[in-house]
């Protein structure tokens, strides 16, 4: 299983509907990671996924930033998805428009539907601050476009079955599957079967947050520009509501202290009416008396 889980890796995919492996189990969460700077323009960010090996199990295929195939390229990414009783993944691809991903949330620009991280204008890409990584001073197609995600943000990482994301294909999305597909370059090949050779990369042993999460380029699993996971706590069991991906926050209010300047708040009262204070007592000095048992003075009288 090991050889042919190899040999199917090495395997360009000729479909966009192409079957990479089916597995009888789901696989881990999506980790937490940061998305390393982009290396320059052209450079399409393409999210980590996991991947099968055989006896091997489950590995992390890190995220990494990969040069288009030819101006107006897309990444669509793959997902694993619930058929026939088992998990199935659907290998991703390069086409004109971005495909359906199974709804999977794989954050900095890949909201579960489509794709908002850029777009491609006079053959030139136009990243979206918000959700890219972008301090390089070569990158001069650049925009900020506030991305406001109304959805429950999870770590779910596949289609159907049991607690996957219910998401189906949308009309727009089936007319791009039969739209003409590049399957992925050599770079990303490159990617998973470096990846598929990383023992800490096995589910089985980083437990769902590899040491490599992400990389600058592809195929370079060391130095600078090579992200960790970070450690996720297990929000099925406490049943809170997952973090928001560090590119998907909410806008900030107008006002940066909220609580400056606090509304009054209407006091209730309780059944039968308002309290009735009684009013504290008024201490007066009392009348001057003469000593010795003498007459009343006529002030006194």
């Amino acid at each position: 299983m090991w050889l042919l889980a190899i040999c199917l890796v090495a395997i360009p995919m000729a479909s966009s509907a192409g079957v990479f492996i089916s597995v009888n189990f789901a696989p881990p969460p999506l980790p937490l990671y940061a998305q390393p700077v982009i290396p320059g323009p052209g450079y399409i960010w393409t999210p980590g996924y996991w991947s099968y090996a055989g006896d091997g199990g489950y590995f992390w295929v890190p995220g990494t930033w990969v040069l288009a195939p030819y101006p107006g390229a897309l990444w669509t990414p793959g997902y694993w998805g619930w058929a026939g009783g088992v998990y199935v993944l659907h290998m991703g691809y390069w086409g004109p428009r971005v495909g359906f991903y199974g709804g999977i949330n794989y954050g900095y620009g890949y909201t579960g539907v489509g794709y908002v991280g850029g777009y491609w204008r006079h053959g030139g890409f136009y990243y979206n601050r918000s959700v890219n990584n972008i301090r390089t001073t070569n990158i001069t197609n650049v925009y900020t476009r506030t991305v406001i995600n109304n959805t429950t943000i999870n770590r779910v990482s596949y289609n159907g079955g049991m607690g996957g994301v219910m998401a189906r294909p949308t009309e727009e999305e089936r007319l791009a599957a039969r739209e003409p597909h590049t399957p992925p370059t050599g770079a990303q090949m490159r990617q998973v079967r470096m990846a598929s050779r990383q023992r800490l990369l096995r589910a089985s042993v980083n437990h769902g947050v590899p040491t490599i999460a992400a990389t600058r380029r592809p195929g370079v699993f060391a130095g600078r520009g090579v992200i960790r996971a970070r450690p996720a706590r297990e929000y099925s069991r406490t049943g809170a509501h997952p973090p928001m991906h560090p590119f998907y926050r909410h806008p900030r209010p107008q006002n940066d202290h909220p609580y400056a300047h606090p509304q009054r708040v209407p006091r209730m009262h309780p059944p039968g009416g308002p309290i009735r204070r009684t009013p504290p007592p008024v201490h007066r000095k009392p009348p001057h008396r003469p000593c010795c048992g003498g007459a009343p003075s006529a002030a006194s009288v």
